[in-house]
């Protein structure tokens, strides 16, 4: 298993554009399993819907954690993605 936190940066927090596209993402490392979490909240974060209910807003931290095949190329792009696009 491999985890990591983010803050985010960008003023929008996490919103449609964005989201989408890291919805993308994650999905592209089926069938490793992508959780992401804000405090208490946490979903799949192949789910659109799931993303955007974090309701992560700029200053917040949300955490990934990527379990399965693939765990630490899944990490390092998901990373990649938050610092270039939140």
């Amino acid at each position: 298993m491999k985890e990591f936190s983010y803050v985010i940066k960008d003023a929008e927090g996490i919103h449609a554009r964005p989201a989408g596209e890291l919805v993308k993402l994650a999905k592209s490392f089926a069938p490793t399993t992508i959780t992401i979490s804000k405090g208490v909240k946490s979903g799949n974060a192949t789910k659109i819907f799931a993303v955007m209910g974090l309701g992560a807003k700029q200053g917040e931290t949300v955490t990934f954690r990527i379990e399965g095949e693939g765990e630490e190329a899944a990490a390092a792009e998901l990373e990649k993605f938050m610092s270039e696009n939140l």
